[in-house]
C-alpha cells in the first residue's frame, strides 16, 4: 500500500500541527515503526515551521507526502524570498541556543536530504526515511 498526498497550506502556525497529524495518521495506517515515524514528524515539523517563520513573501506552501511500506518521501515547497542552503545547512546550532536547529535536525533525522533555494523564487526541502 502507498499513500500520496499533496497539500496546499496557508503560511500560518496552525498549518504545522495539521500536517504533522496527517503524517502521523498515514504512518499509523501503514504500521510504520514508531521511532522512524517520530523522526519524520520532527523533521516535517521543523521544515514547515521554517516556512511559517522565514518564507517572507509567501502566502501559502505545499507539502508532498509519499508514504509506502518501506519508505517515506517528503517535500516542503514555498515561494518565499529564499535562503542560502549552503550557509544555513552547514551551521551547527550552539548547545545553548533555542533557535537555529531546524535544518540541522532535518539533516540528522532524514535521508537523502536536499535543499534548493533561489532569491525571490522560493525554496524546496526534500527528505526521505527508510523503514526497517
Amino acid at each position: 500500500m502507498r499513500m500520496s498526498v499533496r497539500l496546499n497550506l496557508p503560511r500560518e502556525v496552525d498549518s504545522v500541527p495539521a500536517v504533522r497529524r496527517l503524517l502521523r495518521c498515514a504512518l499509523s495506517v501503514l504500521r510504520v515503526d514508531r521511532q522512524a515515524g517520530a523522526d519524520l514528524e520532527i523533521a516535517l515539523t521543523e521544515a514547515c515551521a521554517n516556512v511559517v517563520k522565514h518564507a517572507t513573501g509567501a502566502e501559502s506552501f505545499e507539502v508532498h507526502l509519499d508514504v509506502g511500506q518501506d519508505r517515506c518521501s517528503i517535500d516542503v515547497v514555498d515561494e518565499g524570498d529564499g535562503f542560502d542552503p549552503s550557509a544555513d545547512a552547514a551551521a551547527s546550532p550552539s548547545p545553548n541556543s533555542e533557535r537555529g536547529r531546524g535544518l540541522f535536525l532535518i539533516k540528522a533525522l532524514g535521508e537523502n536530504v536536499r535543499m534548493q533555494s533561489s532569491p525571490r523564487s522560493g525554496s524546496l526541502i526534500h527528505f526521505e526515511k527508510s523503514f526497517a
